[in-house]
């Protein structure tokens, strides 16, 4: 009976013994499985702030280049913009040249047609004596019905209207 409890014993002492080491055979693979995750936690952290990193490094580019490019749109538009004033200032210039002379010419057509009217007989009985003698003494006599009929003088003010 010694030998059997004995045996018994030992058997217990050995299941014992294997059980322990399942238990740290078992310990060992769970501390395995846990470092590997926390390893594979680590790597995809680390390529997570790559992402992040490179994303944050994409949007600074793209803010530098945006601030360039509305830089150089405001530029354009200041430059427009002043050439805008300066065309504008000029066509005001031009308008009132126009109307200037507009009121000249009207002043002029009126003139014309005064003498015209008032004093048609006199020119007329000279436009014979005038057209023979039309050399540098003509200049001499600018109401001559040479000149006053000239077309150019006759013109309407409604050609510089727009």
């Amino acid at each position: 009976m010694d030998s059997s409890s004995t045996g018994a014993a030992s058997s217990g002492s050995s299941a014992l013994h294997n059980s322990g080491s399942e238990g740290d055979d078992l310990q060992h693979v769970m501390d395995q499985r846990k470092r590997k995750r926390m390893l594979s936690n680590r790597e995809s952290a680390r390529r997570s702030r790559q992402r992040k990193q490179k994303h944050l490094d994409d949007l600074m580019a793209q803010v530098c280049q945006l601030t360039k490019e509305n830089h150089q749109i405001l530029t354009s538009m200041n430059m427009t913009s002043q050439v805008y004033l300066n065309i504008e200032a000029e066509n005001s210039i031009l308008k009132a040249q126009m109307a200037e002379l507009s009121q000249r010419l009207e002043s002029l057509n009126e003139i014309v047609n005064y003498l015209n009217s008032s004093t048609n007989g006199l020119f007329e009985t000279q436009q014979d004596h005038d057209i023979q003698t039309h050399d540098d003494n003509s200049f001499m006599h600018p109401w001559s019905s040479i000149y006053l009929n000239h077309p150019a003088i006759m013109a309407s003010a409604d050609v510089f209207m727009y």
